[in-house]
């Protein structure tokens, strides 16, 4: 007789962080852990920092039986083959099948989608879209946006995930927002993405460049250690009213509006949900007001 399943390993794998975490049949939390995304990792540090804090999870879940591993990764991926497609933020896994490698490794089934996707159909069913139902509001079409290390989306419509052929779709990080010779590149290539100007990596990045290019230590910015600049560092000095920062922060949420506009108008969904882990003060935009923030 098999052993009940009472648990699974799931896993959140981004271009900063892996998190790992084992969750029983309630949906409660039974143990977790996450260690840093190597940063410009080779694929074998990639896959090894990750199966490291994999094989942890998978000491905790096994006296509870485990019924397999679920696995939401940052960048375009076909959730039937696991195949990777040029994942601007882990890039050394183009080309490789994360499910069939963690099957492999683990002895277990394990399934795999975009975590923008995943995000939003999780918002969907317990998130946005339940507090939506039980307002007597249900959501037809709800479109979640996550700005974090990168931009991603996912769009659920009457509780089925749009996916399009591969699984590619809904990448709205990589919506062109600036389409001049100049536009600033992006890490899938193109230039002028939404990503490239408005996530959390490019955020620092704009900061460093222009704190660079001051004359003089004008900006309280320039104070900071030039690698010591995140998003978070430059929201805070925006809060407190440094003209510099400030003009970074417009001109990322002028970005923002471009690509929440787009998606209104491609996807016409009835709730919008905004999440992510880059420090936005979401109540503060004009343009999303009456948006749900996860």
């Amino acid at each position: 007789m098999s052993s009940p399943i009472n648990a699974v390993v799931a896993m959140d794998w981004g271009g900063t962080w892996i998190r790992v975490a084992v969750v029983d049949r309630g949906g409660s939390v039974i143990w977790e852990n996450r260690v840093p995304s190597p940063k410009g990792g080779t694929q074998s540090q990639l896959l090894d920092a990750a199966g490291a804090v994999l094989a942890h999870g998978f000491e905790h879940g096994k006296p509870l039986g485990l019924g397999g591993l679920g696995i939401a990764i940052a960048g375009p991926v076909d959730a039937d083959t696991g195949m990777m497609f040029h994942p601007p933020n882990l890039p050394s896994l183009d080309g490789i099948s994360v499910k069939t490698y963690f099957e492999t490794e683990l002895g277990c089934t394990a399934w795999i989608g975009n975590d923008a996707n995943l995000a939003a159909l999780g918002e969907f069913r317990y998130g946005a879209g339940k507090d939506a139902r039980e307002q007597g509001r249900p959501s037809t079409t709800l479109a979640y946006v996550t700005v974090s290390t990168g931009i991603g989306g996912g769009v659920v419509d009457r509780g089925r995930m749009f996916l399009g052929v591969n699984g590619l779709a809904t990448e709205v990080g990589h919506m062109s927002i600036d389409g001049s010779r100049e536009a600033t590149p992006c890490p899938c290539g193109s230039r002028g993405c939404l990503e490239a100007l408005a996530s959390g990596a490019s955020i620092a990045r704009i900061a460093r460049e222009r704190v660079a290019q001051l004359p003089a230590p004008t900006s309280a910015l320039s104070a900071t250690d030039r690698e010591s600049i995140t998003s978070e560092v430059v929201f805070q000095e925006a809060a407190a009213g440094d003209p510099l920062a400030q003009d970074i922060v417009e001109d990322v949420l002028q970005a923002l509006g471009v690509g929440l506009t787009n998606i209104l108008h491609l996807y016409n969904p009835d709730l919008v949900v905004l999440g992510g882990a880059c420090p936005l003060d979401w109540s503060s935009w004009n343009c999303c007001r009456g948006f749900t923030k996860s």
